[in-house]
């Protein structure tokens, strides 16, 4: 499953994803990892939950992006959500039309893995393609 959080920035997205994953980790028997740009908001992330700074791994594309979420996901079977936070920046797309093909991508992983996406991007739904608005949960 693939959920969308969408806003403009400033808007409340991250505030949002993080108490949604500090709730989901209460109830999951399985993991959570969280993806950011940085560290900044590692002590209000509960520590069961994996938070991985994206640009450490020195991810170029959205390709070395789809990749890296692959292993990712092969390598932790237990691994049940994974929170995309400031999703165009962490996967190197710069286009709406680039998020929908890279969300179709991760739609396949979700499938393979029964992993469910969350993901935030700054970007306001009536600026979505048909396909994205689809997926979004959450509009702020």
């Amino acid at each position: 499953m693939i959920e969308l959080v969408v806003g403009e920035k400033g808007k409340g997205k991250t505030r949002m994803l993080m108490g949604k994953a500090n709730n989901d980790i209460k109830l999951t028997g399985g993991s959570i990892a969280y993806l950011d740009r940085n560290n900044k908001h590692m002590y209000e992330l509960s520590n069961r939950i994996r938070l991985i700074n994206v640009p450490e791994y020195n991810i170029r594309s959205a390709d070395m992006f789809i990749g890296f979420i692959y292993g990712l996901a092969s390598q932790n079977d237990d691994l049940d959500r994974i929170f995309l936070d400031n999703f165009m920046s962490i996967a190197c797309v710069e286009t709406v039309d680039e998020v929908e093909k890279l969300v179709k991508e991760l739609s396949i992983v979700s499938d393979k893995f029964e992993l469910d996406f969350v993901i935030g991007i700054s970007k306001a739904k009536e600026e979505l393609t048909e396909y994205l608005k689809e997926l979004v949960t959450a509009s702020l």
